[in-house]
């Protein structure tokens, strides 16, 4: 009767250690591994999906044969600067320090899409090489096919003369007649176009539409723009 006690005591600790083993054996040696596994294989199976690829100047797509690709970005009212990328050289940004206040100008060689010449002019209070009036030099002696690219930033039109509206309506502009104070504006035209450009953005500087306080929000134009022919 004495005996009874510990036996079961003995007892109890062998089934305890015998349930350990064998739920060891189970999870650890045969089971577990194919759990582990089952759930990796799950995990691999949901794979992260794709990043959409970019092409030239971020474009969600390649541009067609003999074009050239682009994307071109007004400021955001005064504080970040505009961008003007064509076939993933950025022409004209804050980081090449090449942007200002008013029109942000880049001209280009039609044929090979070479850069001519980039320059901002201040549409606010001018100045010696930034006035309107060097604006219209800038752009009136332009060789046919020569493409022209504008982004706004900050305030594009306040010293913007009708000498200066009809040189950019020439070149395929129809917005520029009613770009006023602080508007958004961008522009992609040409000497010589026939038509009005399909590149172009408008947006007006309104109180009750205006992104920021005082200004509308930024635009970001971009797309694919047909070489022009070499002269034979």
């Amino acid at each position: 009767m004495r005996l009874a006690g510990p036996l079961r005591i003995v007892a109890l600790v062998i089934t305890v250690a015998v349930t350990w083993i064998v739920v060891s054996i189970l999870l650890g040696g045969l089971g577990f591994p194919r759990i582990q596994q089952l759930f990796t294989s799950q995990e691999n199976s949901v794979t992260a999906e794709p990043r959409a690829r970019k092409y030239k100047c971020g474009l969600p797509q390649p541009c067609p044969e003999e074009h050239l690709a682009f994307r071109v970005v007004s400021g955001a009212a005064n504080v970040i600067g505009p961008k003007i990328c064509l076939e993933d050289r950025m022409l004209m940004s804050s980081v090449k320090d090449n942007v200002g206040r008013g029109l942000n100008i880049a001209l280009v060689n039609g044929v090979n899409g070479d850069l001519i010449e980039a320059r901002a002019f201040d549409m606010w209070a001018g100045g010696s090489s930034s006035t309107p009036l060097h604006s219209e030099k800038f752009i009136r002696p332009l060789h046919e096919g020569t493409l022209v690219f504008v982004a706004s930033y900050d305030d594009p039109a306040t010293k913007m003369n009708e000498e200066t509206r009809k040189l950019f309506s020439d070149l395929g502009s129809k917005n520029v007649k009613d770009l006023a104070f602080r508007d958004s504006w961008v522009f992609v035209g040409a000497k010589g176009v026939q038509n009005k450009s399909p590149f172009e953005q408008h947006v007006k500087n309104s109180k009750h539409t205006n992104k920021y306080e005082g200004w509308p929000e930024a635009l970001e134009m971009e797309g694919c723009i047909p070489r022009r022919p070499a002269a034979s």
